[in-house]
């Protein structure tokens, strides 16, 4: 049973939602939790009663902010798990923009895709290719870490949402609808992410079909701030509130 007893719901004023938060709204009030809105500045100002039995829903700033009021560590990223490293199926590696902007200069290698390594993101994942797309991160400190892919063609792209290691959901975002990933395949890792200490207790999974028809791993996110794709309100909602209340209990307050 969740010990959550009280909600705090980021709006963008006048009361207007982003489709995730009026899904958990939908299914705060089903289960008779109250909730209250509050705007991004509001979280940043520290002016919510935040505590060990609330919850709160918004973009991945203000869930920053909040984790940082609660004096909960900021959970590193772990798109690439190193137990899934097998479902890849390409080749990953760290890298900085400086070592980004030196290769492309070079111009004597494949286009890559690239992306920030922190949850404060400076910039979109994107693919490199030639040293004009260096404008994309214009402004980027240099020494900014990056997480780098070689480039694949991925036919068709599904969100997997996973509440304490059990399947919500399986929905497409991307490509091809009727290229649908393996399910044996899907099942597998979050087995083994279970299995090797790596899984949360509410995250979203990507995976895809590739031209080789291989179902390969996209990334994993983090469940606490992250688009939801189809899912019902409450398989979302329990997603949310399982890895805010682990979050919760990691609290050095």
């Amino acid at each position: 049973m969740s010990t959550i007893t009280k909600a705090f719901i980021q709006e963008l004023g006048n009361r207007k939602l982003e489709t995730e938060e009026q899904q958990v709204v939908e299914e705060l009030n089903r289960r008779k939790i109250p909730y209250s809105f509050f705007t991004e500045k509001r979280i940043h100002r520290r002016q919510l009663p935040l505590g060990k039995h609330t919850l709160v829903v918004g973009n991945l700033p203000c869930i920053l902010g909040a984790l940082k009021q609660l004096n909960i560590p900021w959970p590193e990223p772990n798109d690439y798990p190193i137990c899934l490293q097998d479902c890849l199926h390409r080749r990953t590696w760290q890298s900085t923009v400086s070592d980004l902007a030196i290769r492309l200069e070079k111009g004597d290698y494949p286009a890559i895709f690239a992306k920030p390594c922190s949850r404060r993101k400076q910039f979109t994942g994107a693919i490199f290719q030639s040293e004009s797309d260096l404008a994309q991160v214009s402004g980027v400190s240099k020494y900014e870490p990056l997480i780098c892919s070689e480039v694949v063609n991925w036919r068709s792209e599904y969100r997997v949402y996973v509440v304490r290691s059990q399947i919500r959901g399986i929905h497409h975002y991307e490509g091809d609808p009727l290229v649908q990933v393996n399910r044996d395949t899907v099942e597998k890792a979050v087995r083994i992410l279970r299995e090797s200490g790596e899984a949360y207790a509410g995250y979203a999974i990507d995976f895809g079909v590739l031209d080789s028809g291989k179902t390969a791993l996209i990334e994993m996110n983090d469940g606490f701030a992250i688009g939801a794709y189809g899912i019902s309100a409450q398989d979302y909602t329990d997603m949310i509130l399982a890895r805010w209340e682990e979050l919760l209990s990691q609290s050095k307050t």
